[in-house]
């Protein structure tokens, strides 16, 4: 019962807030980064670490100037999440604009049902749950996801998420919704945010990322090498202050032909010189590199 009053309460403040025109809540925006950044020390330590060691090179004056850029756009990424709830169709497509759609048509004529797209915690990946629109309704957007511990806040955004009829995969049951999907021949896109850390049993590979030995996840290659099902690249650009585009790289339409891990070492590769682009648009809060290659055994990485 506590789970269900704690929804309705943010369900309800939710709608209010997304009730606001977009300028409306950069102004909370604004207000919401001094909280977070200058009050609270929202997982300051951890984003100062992060930082100093991707770029060893730059000096503190620097990377204090990135921590507060990343700041604002944090604030703006919460304030643009809570907008889901409100905003129309028309105005998330000109504000998330995908750029491409078209790449895909190819590999449907090639008899390819089935496509991953793997992207990252950069700009604002909430706003992309309009990619079913751009497809005018012929092609599923599946998203796997791993559901939050609080019950009331994953229900919240599995809502936010499916407003615009993308689909929520909880992670531990991929397998079995692709299985199905491929059964049934149904155009679909399955979205993964691969740039998270993997769980210490299921790490398999790693990589140098951001000038550090990191702990990669491979779930995306196995199972496009497993169903023989394209990847895609999905390189997010933030525009300004509310605007982002995408665009589709192909990364191979023909998995079972590529080598162990070198999907998962050009996905890493491409995720990063996103992010180097300007670094301020990546999640640097997340505990990405909590593992330590010397305390995991039989990982590989490529030569």
């Amino acid at each position: 019962m506590g789970n269900k009053i704690l929804y309705i309460i943010l369900f309800i403040w939710v709608k209010i807030h997304a009730l606001l025109p977009v300028p409306v809540l950069y102004v909370l925006s604004d207000i919401l980064y001094f909280i977070t950044y200058h009050l609270i020390h929202y997982r300051r330590k951890v984003v100062r670490i992060n930082m100093k060691n991707s770029f060893p090179d730059k000096p503190a004056e620097e990377l204090r100037k990135l921590e507060r850029r990343f700041y604002h756009h944090f604030a703006d990424y919460i304030v643009e999440t809570i907008k889901l709830a409100g905003i129309s169709r028309n105005e998330l497509l000109r504000r998330a604009r995908l750029n491409n759609p078209e790449m895909i048509q190819p590999l449907l004529a090639q008899g390819h049902t089935c496509m991953i797209l793997v992207m990252g915690h950069y700009g604002n990946w909430e706003w992309f749950t309009g990619f079913p629109v751009c497809f005018g309704g012929d092609v599923q957007v599946h998203q796997v996801y791993r559901p939050l511990t609080n019950k009331a806040f994953d229900r919240l955004f599995v809502y936010l998420r499916t407003r615009f009829q993308a689909l929520c995969i909880k992670k531990n049951e991929v397998v079995r919704d692709i299985v199905g999907l491929k059964q049934t021949k149904t155009p679909c896109l399955i979205v993964f945010i691969a740039d998270q850390t993997p769980s210490k049993a299921n790490i398999h590979y790693w990589s140098r990322f951001l000038n550090q030995e990191s702990a990669i996840l491979t779930g995306p290659e196995r199972l496009a090498k497993k169903f023989d099902i394209p990847v895609i690249f999905v390189d997010v650009k933030k525009i300004k202050r509310g605007y982002y585009s995408v665009d589709f790289q192909l990364m191979t339409d023909n998995p079972g032909e590529t080598p162990e891990f070198r999907l998962t070492e050009e996905y890493i590769r491409r995720m990063e010189k996103s992010i180097l682009r300007d670094p301020a648009f990546w999640l640097w809060t997340h505990k990405r590199w909590k593992h330590k290659r010397e305390t995991v055994d039989g990982s590989s990485s490529v030569d």
